[in-house]
């Protein structure tokens, strides 16, 4: 794959078992999808750098974040990862311009409210700025962190199951902004959710994660159409037989 893109290769026995190789290409999205507690938002920390597997190597943008052979294990702040997470995780305390500008610490001071006001209008957040997140709808909460994510000038984006808590006219809004604006910012996106149609719909691939290891990784139509084995059909709640959803992953408790 290209060099701008993201390569992930994260291997462990415990405590949290691993056993990931994946990539993805500069504006491409890839789904990690898999049953809870498969370890779908682990994957995304390690890359991050939230978590440090035993072993494991992260190459973003040409740029090694985690090489455990090297010694090399970035932190955070030195990656350029924009994460949004399901639950906002806004500032309280900050208005919405606020919690975007926190994220701009690269850029010169002078630059940063400009900018965190062109990245809320692209979220059509326009007129909302001074707002506190108490004061806005699940939707524009989301549309805030999501700006946020943005505002670190990301080589890659992360996204950890970031609709599933608004209703379902507000996710399809959301879905539709994010298609606009993976074409703009061109980079890897990861995007972990349960919704078997949201995966299908929104990424270009879907790679299919159960008790840490990768089990599958294809196009969304040929992965439930023809699961690889028993027990990819068994993580995505597919009937083997039928290569259809047998209970949707998104409805369970």
């Amino acid at each position: 794959m290209a060099e701008a893109g993201l390569t992930v290769d994260l291997a462990q026995a415990a405590p949290i078992p691993l056993a990931v190789r994946l990539s993805c290409a500069p504006g491409e999205m890839l789904a990690l999808v898999g049953p809870s507690g498969s370890g779908k938002t682990t994957v995304l920390r390690a890359i991050a750098g939230l978590y440090t597997p035993s072993a494991g190597r992260v190459v973003c943008g040409g740029k090694t974040w985690l090489d455990t052979a090297a010694g090399t294990a970035l932190p955070p702040h030195e990656r350029r990862a924009g994460l949004v997470f399901q639950h906002y995780a806004l500032f309280p305390h900050m208005t919405a311009l606020a919690n975007v500008t926190a994220a701009m610490g690269h850029r010169p001071a002078v630059e940063r409210q400009a900018e965190a006001h062109r990245l809320l209008a692209l979220v059509h957040l326009d007129g909302l700025a001074r707002r506190y997140p108490a004061e806005l709808s699940g939707g524009q909460q989301q549309r805030v962190a999501l700006a946020r994510a943005l505002a670190r000038d990301p080589a890659v984006l992360l996204l950890d199951e970031p609709f599933s808590a608004v209703d379902r006219r507000v996710r399809r809004e959301l879905h539709a902004e994010l298609a606009a604006i993976r074409t703009a910012i061109r980079v890897p996106i990861l995007l972990v959710t349960h919704d078997l149609d949201e995966a299908a719909g929104l990424a270009d691939r879907l790679a299919v994660i159960d008790g840490g290891d990768i089990l599958q990784v294809g196009v969304p139509a040929e992965v439930l159409a023809r699961p690889a084995g028993a027990r990819v059909a068994q993580a995505l709640d597919l009937d083997p037989a039928a290569g259809a959803p047998s209970t949707p992953m998104g409805t369970r408790p």
